[in-house]
């Protein structure tokens, strides 16, 4: 097996037993990245020379005892939203061009303080704000699947770096859908946390009460562990959950398959007694016939392998999508004015005394088609005559969006959906159509506005051998049920490595 090609935990494993060093597993990587990024152009940037001298403290630290992370050692990727000390953070976008924060978001931190090598920043839509990863100003990111497709986004960069092996594991960002929806169309597994699970100091907000880090890896498991470096307390963010509310590492991993108290398979184990709902309105039209017989076909593996699963209504899907884009868009209209040109940043040539004169070229020369129209819906909703017919009304959709869930879930443990009503979208098409790009959310803004936690896992292929996602939902602070519930359903699904190996285009080093 090549190393590019093992999972986090495994290859912590491995590091840790001194069968490979972290340095071997960089260069490795590294050399990934130089075989396939022609292709799939999932980082912006990328310091082999910095990673490399990462790793080799890495390798010392792990000698010294000083890590005790299951992850120490790791080659790891960074959406390019999240700042890093030293390292340009650009949120794709030419107004933050040569950007070079003087701090690194703590989430980042949690990973290198447990010793995680950080490659560098993986591409995504401009300030998060798109679906394909086409709205970034550096360029496409490709689905290592099929390069003539889109990997999702806005986290693009990072799903498609993992699904290209060009690093174990990754950071992204999700504000509606932005790391479950590109895990989806790449193949991997990424979880969007609680809202206020893991630390949003040091993300460059887009819809600051949508927003949430998550990691990216290559099954359950990798994500579990990731998640259970990242949560807990901070003081830097006030959105940070009080001290008790998060789940441990041990929690998450309780049903992973080698973790199984009793012998069994731990996700046989987990199947048991789970109690499933399907929301039915998930499955409507517009929905891929492959999206939709991959949710009956879990289910009813599901069933067989002891747990409960029925349908369910949340009663108000069809308002989920433009209460969403009132709120965001408002948040982004807001959080954006900040680039201005003054303080950092991309700047327009200035004309002596003409101050507004700048302001206007910085922004309207700095930022792109997708920002610039988000803008405009934001601030139109937030003026003083629509105030009330739009914001306001998403604010109290948004409350009863949380109720609908809470009643939902005192009956079911999780919820099983799509993670997109289809599969990868040939490049350009949403660019073409920005109406139909917003409504393929429908599946993923829901549990951002209610706050809660969504997992998507990869069940199978569609007759154009790309890849389907499965959603699950939970009830806020429940991660350990949706790792329970992704437990159970890898079981059902069987192996996903072969089928990635085979026919994700990279087992003979390229991409498809």
């Amino acid at each position: 097996m090549e190393i590019w090609e093992m999972t986090a935990l495994a290859l912590g494993q491995s590091i840790r037993a001194g069968k490979i060093s972290s340095e071997e597993a960089v260069k490795a990587c590294l050399e990934r990245a130089k075989q396939v990024e022609t292709d799939v152009h999932a980082f912006v940037h990328l310091d082999g020379e910095r990673a490399i001298q990462a790793a080799r403290a890495a390798d010392r630290g792990i000698r010294e005892g000083r890590y005790d992370s299951p992850l120490a050692g790791v080659p790891v990727a960074v959406k390019d939203n999240l700042c890093t000390e030293g390292m340009p953070t650009t949120c794709c976008s030419r107004i933050l061009e040569q950007f070079v924060p003087p701090y690194t978001a703590e989430a980042v931190k949690r990973l290198t303080d447990a010793g995680a090598v950080i490659l560098g920043k993986t591409n995504m839509d401009e300030f998060a704000m798109g679906s394909t990863t086409e709205t970034s100003c550096f360029g496409p990111t490709k689905n290592p699947w099929d390069v003539s497709r889109a990997p999702g986004g806005s986290s693009g960069g990072s799903c498609a770096a993992v699904a290209a092996g060009e690093c174990a594991a990754a950071l992204g960002s999700d504000t509606g859908g932005s790391i479950r929806q590109p895990a989806s169309w790449c193949g991997v597994t990424g979880i969007k946390p609680t809202y206020g699970a893991v630390s949003r100091y040091g993300l460059i907000a887009y819809g600051s009460s949508l927003d949430q880090v998550g990691p990216i890896g290559r099954d359950t498991a990798d994500c579990a562990a990731l998640l259970g470096l990242l949560v807990g307390r901070d003081p830097k963010d006030a959105t940070s959950a009080v001290p008790g509310a998060h789940q441990s590492m041990d929690s998450f991993l309780k049903y992973a398959p080698t973790s199984s108290e009793t012998g069994e398979a731990g996700g046989e184990v987990a199947a048991r007694g789970l109690r499933v709902g399907i929301p039915e309105a998930f499955l409507g039209e517009g929905t891929e016939p492959g999206v939709q017989a991959a949710i009956r076909e879990a289910a009813e593996r599901l069933k067989a392998m002891g747990a409960t699963v029925e349908p369910c209504s949340l009663g108000l899907e069809e308002y989920v999508i433009p209460a969403y884009y009132v709120i965001a868009s408002a948040e982004a209209s807001s959080n954006l004015e900040r680039f201005d040109g003054v303080k950092y940043g991309f700047r327009a040539d200035q004309e002596e005394s003409d101050l507004h004169g700048m302001y206007k070229r910085s922004r309207s020369q700095g930022f792109g088609p997708e920002v610039k129209r988000r803008i405009l819906l934001g601030t139109f909703v937030l003026s003083a005559g629509y105030y009330d017919a739009y914001y306001l009304k998403a604010l109290k959709v948004r409350a009863l969006v949380r109720q609908a869930f809470d009643r939902v879930f005192e009956r079911y443990d999780v919820l099983l959906a799509p993670a997109a009503p289809s599969t990868a979208v040939p490049l350009g098409e949403s660019l073409a159509d920005p109406l139909k790009m917003y409504l393929g959310d429908i599946d993923t803004v829901a549990v951002n506005l209610a706050g809660l936690p969504g997992l998507s896992l990869p069940w199978g292929l569609d007759g154009q051998g790309l890849p389907v996602g499965l959603q699950l939902m939970g009830n806020r602070f429940r991660e350990d049920l949706v790792f329970r519930a992704a437990f159970a359903c890898e079981a059902a699904r069987g192996p996903w490595k072969e089928v990635w190996k085979r026919e994700g285009g990279i087992s003979d080093g390229k991409t498809v």
